[in-house]
């Protein structure tokens, strides 16, 4: 992962209700976003076309641009566009690859950009990260913050609650990911920022102690604060450390070998999962099982298609989609036999708790 800018700035605007849509052209109205409205928006196929069309007579002189699939090319494609007149902002609208690609694109026009989520499927609503595919394999790339977030929960309970689901998954590897972050602070002197780090854990204990689900008004706007809480957090340290451990290599390694199993967050809960009971840690182990079966989200392998192999394969070249992150996979250093051990033991566990 490249290190991003590290920025103090935080969103002019965080909107998370129902309703939140309608009011998109007053935040736009905001001088520091659009000086005169000249704005454009882009949007994928389905939820985001619709909400295009519903606030287009408000846009004045907006521009549309549909984009489908989150790859770099789409980015540089919709870049290129944004080159033919002066644009503003641009503002993203659809779940997680149509507003990476609004990120990168806008980034790469020096341009401020809004995010309108239609779905909570991951924290990529409000991360300085757009991950892209190019040549089959998802990278990450460095971009500016959104400059304003828009959640509107009509859209988002309209929605398949699967992807929304999955940003369940993606707010709790942030323990995860925190613990390896303190591990390579211990082993390697890595610097640690504990406002990042507050605003990473802040977000999963809160959604891991939340009693509500999906169909809950009160739980959905937990999660979604907590997806933008995580944006935040990475923006402050500069890097993805405070939300991408162990537990996202495993996802990005999953990717890599056998690809479309899962989704980003499903992975990232499960590959969380079974880092921390690498780790140990039998308390944050049955807190985290508790959640993502509660909220029915994967908890071993099976669940998300693969078998003991396929996983065991996985873990073993995980280290090498993050080269330069240390987390308890490089720090233990398994042999495919130990993974293989630790995740027979961890298939017991995960039994003897759920039985």
């Amino acid at each position: 992962m490249p290190l991003l800018a590290r920025s103090v700035l935080t969103p002019l605007h965080i909107d998370v209700r129902h309703g939140a849509v309608a009011d998109l052209a007053t935040i736009l109205a905001d001088g520091r976003i659009s000086a005169g409205g000249d704005v454009a928006v882009v949007v994928g196929p389905g939820q985001g076309e619709r909400i295009a069309e519903l606030i287009r007579p408000t846009l004045g002189s907006a521009d549309v641009f549909t984009v489908t699939g989150g790859t770099l090319q789409a980015a540089d494609d919709l870049e290129g566009k944004l080159r033919t007149r002066s644009y503003d902002a641009v503002v993203g609208i659809g779940g997680g690859k149509t507003i990476d690609v609004a990120k990168y694109a806008a980034t790469r026009r020096g341009l401020p950009m809004v995010s309108v989520a239609t779905s909570l499927a991951n924290d990529g609503i409000a991360s300085p990260v757009a991950s892209l595919v190019t040549d089959g394999l998802k990278g990450s790339y460095g971009v500016h913050i959104p400059i304003a977030v828009v959640v509107d929960l009509d859209f988002v309970e309209s929605g398949p609650e699967r992807h929304n689901r999955a940003g369940i998954g993606d707010v709790v590897s942030n323990i995860s990911a925190l613990a390896d972050w303190e591990l390579a602070r211990v082993v390697r002197g890595e610097p640690f920022d504990g406002l990042a780090a507050s605003l990473s854990r802040a977000g999963a204990e809160a959604v891991i102690n939340h009693p509500g689900d999906m169909g809950d008004d009160a739980f959905v706007t937990v999660l979604a604060e907590a997806l933008i809480s995580s944006g935040l957090a990475m923006a402050i340290e500069g890097t993805s450390r405070p939300c991408s451990g162990g537990c996202h290599e495993i996802m990005h390694a999953v990717d890599a070998l056998f690809p479309d199993t899962a989704s980003h967050g499903e992975l990232a809960g499960l590959g969380a999962l079974f880092c921390t009971w690498l780790r140990g840690d039998a308390h944050r182990f049955a807190q985290m099982v508790s959640c993502l079966a509660r909220h029915n989200l994967p908890v071993t392998p099976a669940e998300v298609g693969l078998t003991d192999d396929q996983f065991v394969d996985a873990v073993i070249f995980a280290p090498r989609t993050r080269p330069d992150r240390y987390t308890i996979l490089e720090h233990l250093a398994l042999s495919p036999s130990d993974v293989r051990a630790r995740l027979a033991d961890y298939a017991g566990a995960i039994h003897d708790h759920l039985d």
